[in-house]
């Protein structure tokens, strides 16, 4: 499948799917990696290292900063895949290339698309958008 490249580059992981949005601002932890919100479905699993997939995040500016800071701290996912653009985790991906010389991919897929998306499966996202799921 190929979405729409908000944010450029090339990942690998496994897949850390929820169909419910985040807030990263009491929801993610910049130090572990660990989704913390207890009422989140992905509560308590350790996105660093996978591609993580969320339709959207919910909150604002907070996002950037969490997830900016989970860059720095190497405690990002490898790459996220959302349903349309998320210009909050666009934001952060840009700054911290800026700021540290790393960024994450991100790729905003159409809602059929993003439905087949599995916990657990490897994905590999490619430059051009593309996305192999297997």
């Amino acid at each position: 499948m190929r979405g729409q490249v908000v944010v450029a580059g090339e990942a690998a992981g496994e897949l850390l799917v929820s169909m419910e949005p985040l807030s990263f601002w009491g929801g993610y932890d910049s130090r572990t990696g660990e989704i913390i919100d207890r009422r989140h479905p992905l509560s308590g699993q350790i996105a660093t290292g996978r591609v993580l997939a969320l339709p959207n995040t919910i909150g604002s500016s907070t996002t950037t900063a969490v997830l900016l800071e989970a860059i720095r701290a190497g405690t990002a996912p490898a790459a996220i895949l959302t349903i349309g653009v998320d210009s909050f985790l666009a934001l952060a991906s840009v700054v911290s290339n800026e700021m540290y010389g790393r960024s994450i991919p991100l790729v905003a897929l159409e809602p059929e698309q993003f439905q087949v998306l599995l916990t657990g499966t490897k994905a590999n996202i490619g430059a051009n958008g593309g996305v192999q799921v297997h």
